[in-house]
């Protein structure tokens, strides 16, 4: 049976590698075992944020509605509470964007939410 040379295809890996430890620091971007251990983790980092992301978001968008409903003499579970009583079902990006955006048509969801409350 022949012999197998792997070079080639060792070659491949390797450079698949290194392309993607590019622009890192130190000897991470060009000596393959460390730049293969640093490429992993790098994985393993964006794996985690991307679901991670989401929450930052929502966050965010919780925190801009709070800070956007505070004018009005409401806090932002009372607001929430308001738009479920009034059967107003926009999520809270869209209601962040309105805020920033659209502030009057953000004034009237608001009133309306308020209304729901009182009642």
């Amino acid at each position: 049976m022949a012999r197998v040379k792997r070079g080639v295809t060792t070659h491949a890996k390797h450079k698949k590698v290194l392309k993607a430890a590019k622009g890192y620091r130190g000897r991470r971007k060009n000596t393959i075992r460390i730049a293969k251990q640093a490429v992993e983790k790098a994985n393993q980092y964006a794996f985690r944020d991307r679901k991670r992301r989401k929450r930052t978001f929502r966050a965010l968008w919780i925190q801009r509605l709070n800070a956007a409903v505070r004018p009005f003499g409401l806090n932002y579970s009372r607001f929430i509470a308001g738009l479920d009583r009034a059967g107003i079902t926009v999520d809270r990006k869209v209601l962040s964007d309105l805020a920033i955006t659209e502030p009057v048509a953000f004034e009237a969801i608001v009133g309306q939410a308020k209304s729901a409350l009182a009642a």
